[in-house]
């Protein structure tokens, strides 16, 4: 019995990243799993890198009736028991191929970066539509595909460059600091003035009781003081250094002790999964992504946002209760890996094919 993930897709994408996670899980598995791919497509190229069954199959030319037949004749040979199609081009082609070789379980994708005409592929033949997101499985319905047979499972990210990032000195030896210090990354806008200003007396009431405690902001804004583009440094004698912005964030967060989101404002989610996933604890303001992605003192600590001594509070405790950090950071990053990695997407698909392979009395181990 076999898999086979069929996508015609050019670009780099969700959908090939989709292909990609999901043949390293079957083959995790130990399960018979063959891609067939654009010839000219990115995914070919990486899928054959990792030494995956890919096989090249152009799907993009005039001659529809024979790729059907070759989809048709490859799926009966090697005794596919689940198609995914993670494309319309593919769908399109493949549906009929899966329906003449007769395969019980037939599975498309329409990813979250697909517009709205993405969302409306053929229903006809479809045991499981896996939607990207709650907007494409709406989308998709409205389309035609009935709610039942619509699963939603949100994109996955390859935090690897970020796991796989051993711990190191980078933040230390462009700043002139010292093996003892505690590093606390943090973040936020540096156009809001009362966050801001909240930052730079966190800083100075820890500097206080933790003399060894510097904070490292990340980004750039008018508000920024110090020493200005001369280079990073100290400000306001708060032990507060600069970085701005940073093009190798895995090295960065792997030099870091503690990262803090510190703003009311959402959008600064993305900021928090990069530092969870590297192992470190976290805290963040009570406000927006922050809520969904921490469970107070489970895989981070939530304080009121613009509360400096709230934040002064949760910075000194993890620098002193190093247990405490340590259960922090080993459970955020456990979340988000089980939450919002490639892997766990991977799982999640699998899943769906056994839950529609049990609905017709197959089993697929």
């Amino acid at each position: 019995m076999s898999f086979f993930l069929v996508d015609a897709g050019l670009e780099w994408r969700e959908s090939q990243r989709q292909v990609l996670a999901v043949a390293r899980e079957l083959r995790a598995g130990r399960h018979d799993v063959r891609l067939l791919l654009e010839p000219r497509g990115e995914l070919l190229r990486r899928a054959v890198e990792e030494g995956l069954p890919a096989e090249p199959l152009g799907m993009r030319g005039r001659w529809g009736w024979l790729v059907r037949h070759k989809l048709t004749r490859a799926m009966r040979s090697r005794g596919c028991r689940v198609a995914h199609f993670h494309d319309a081009v593919s769908a399109a082609l493949g549906l009929p191929a899966a329906a003449a070789a007769q395969v019980p379980v037939r599975v498309l994708s329409c990813p979250a970066d697909a517009g709205p005409a993405g969302a409306r592929l053929p229903a006809q033949g479809v045991d499981a539509f896996i939607a990207g997101s709650d907007a494409v499985r709406a989308e998709l319905v409205r389309g035609g595909a009935p709610e039942a047979a619509v699963e939603v499972v949100p994109p996955g990210t390859d935090f690897s460059r970020f796991t796989g990032q051993p711990r190191g000195d980078l933040v230390r030896k462009e700043l002139g600091l010292g093996p003892d210090d505690f590093l606390v990354g943090a973040v936020l806008p540096l156009e809001d003035e009362r966050g801001f200003g909240a930052l730079l007396e966190a800083a100075a009431i820890v500097r206080g009781q933790a003399p060894k405690v510097r904070v490292v902001v990340l980004g750039e804004g008018s508000l920024r003081i110090g020493d200005g583009e001369a280079g990073p440094g100290p400000a306001a004698g708060a032990a507060l250094y600069y970085l701005g912005f940073r093009a190798d964030a895995p090295r960065v967060l792997a030099s870091l002790d503690m990262f803090v989101v510190f703003s009311h404002l959402d959008g600064l989610g993305g900021f928090l999964v990069e530092a969870m996933v590297s192992g470190l604890p976290v805290a963040a303001a009570d406000a927006g992504q922050a809520r969904d992605l921490i469970t107070h003192r489970e895989n981070g600590l939530l304080v009121p946002a613009r509360n400096a001594k709230a934040l002064a509070d949760a910075v000194v405790k993890v620098h002193f209760d190093r247990a405490l950090a340590a259960r922090l950071a080993a459970r955020g990053r456990e979340s988000v890996l089980e939450r919002f990695s490639a892997e766990s997407m991977a799982r999640r698909i699998v899943g769906v094919y056994e839950r529609r392979a049990h609905r017709k009395g197959l089993k697929l181990a």
